[in-house]
């Protein structure tokens, strides 16, 4: 009776995005034509890529939502997974089928392979390079003082300037002034206006 067995390591731990899952078989018949693909999920559901050969030539194909190649070798099939993200956490089952002589033969489901994609580390500031605090506190206090300093000066300077101007300022209007309606009779213009009252009795 055709048969084939399908061994799979269980726990396959992903921390570079990059996974080699390799799927040992063995088969008892004359099967000239192979397929193998490779399943996510406990129900199977989601082919990832599978690979197909025979005596002359092999092709492979993918997953759009993964990045997924798969060779063969003699009782092998390696899957190499890349790109691969935290949500791409699962179990990973391998199937192979032999196509071709008849009668198709496929494996039995096997336990499969838990695949633990690790998150990627957030890249973070080194604590050592980073300004210490105190620097910054210190820094802070210069400038607020520098800053101070600096609106003490002006607003004396401004004072200053003030009391200079009132004081260079303060004078007297001493130009005589003339009669307002005494223009014409000869009455010099800097003569003071008369005043007419201290003459009427």
């Amino acid at each position: 009776e055709n048969k084939i067995l399908v061994a799979q390591r269980p726990l396959l731990t992903v921390a570079n995005k990059t996974a080699t899952l390799v799927c040992n078989y063995t088969y008892n018949g004359t099967g000239k034509e192979f397929r193998a693909s490779l399943h996510k999920g406990t129900d199977s559901a989601t082919e990832i890529c599978f690979i197909s050969w025979n005596t002359t030539k092999s092709s492979s194909n993918s997953n759009k939502e993964f990045n997924c190649q798969g060779t063969h070798g003699k009782d092998e099939v390696i899957f190499n997974l890349w790109n691969m993200s935290a949500n791409q956490t699962d179990i990973y089952f391998c199937k192979i089928e032999v196509m071709y002589p008849p009668p198709y033969v496929y494996n039995e489901k096997s336990n499969g392979t838990v695949i633990h994609v690790k998150e990627t580390p957030i890249q973070t500031q080194d604590p050592q390079s980073a300004i210490p605090l105190w620097i910054m506190v210190a820094m802070t206090a210069v400038l607020a003082l520098y800053s101070m300093l600096i609106t003490m000066a002006f607003i004396n300077y401004w004072q200053k300037s003030k009391k200079s101007m009132y004081r260079h300022s303060d004078y007297m209007n001493m130009t005589p002034r003339h009669p307002p309606y005494q223009k014409n009779k000869g009455y010099p213009s800097y003569a003071p206006t008369r005043d007419y009252t201290a003459y009427r009795s």
